[in-house]
């Protein structure tokens, strides 16, 4: 279980999650993300494709991560969801807030236009 980052461009972060986001991997990823957003970078993929599973908490986290990158003036996307997390976040209705992509390469487009 592990988050990841890596600058992808001058303002595109990727960050990965790996297991399952429960207490101990929500908290890391929260973690990174408001480091992230702390140090400015606001331009963030959130790559999920090895993410087993995900708690309220991991959504919450993912939630305040795109309100917070918004409010700096950028995005915050989420890819690879596997179908297990798709169907989570259709239950809970995120795929209507979050902007969710099928691949890394797909996310990345939403930036390198």
């Amino acid at each position: 279980m592990t988050v990841s980052q890596l600058q992808l461009e001058s303002d595109l972060w990727l960050v990965e999650a790996r297991g399952r986001l429960d207490q101990m991997l929500t908290l890391q990823l929260e973690q990174t993300l408001n480091q992230l957003l702390a140090d400015q970078l606001q331009n963030i993929i959130v790559d999920l494709s090895l993410a087993t599973y995900i708690n309220s908490g991991g959504l919450r986290c993912l939630l305040t991560g795109r309100r917070l990158a918004h409010i700096q003036g950028g995005e915050l996307v989420i890819c690879s969801l596997n179908t297990r997390l798709s169907e989570i976040f259709e239950m809970v209705g995120f795929d209507q807030i979050l902007t969710i992509y099928d691949t890394r390469s797909e996310a990345l487009k939403h930036f390198i236009a």
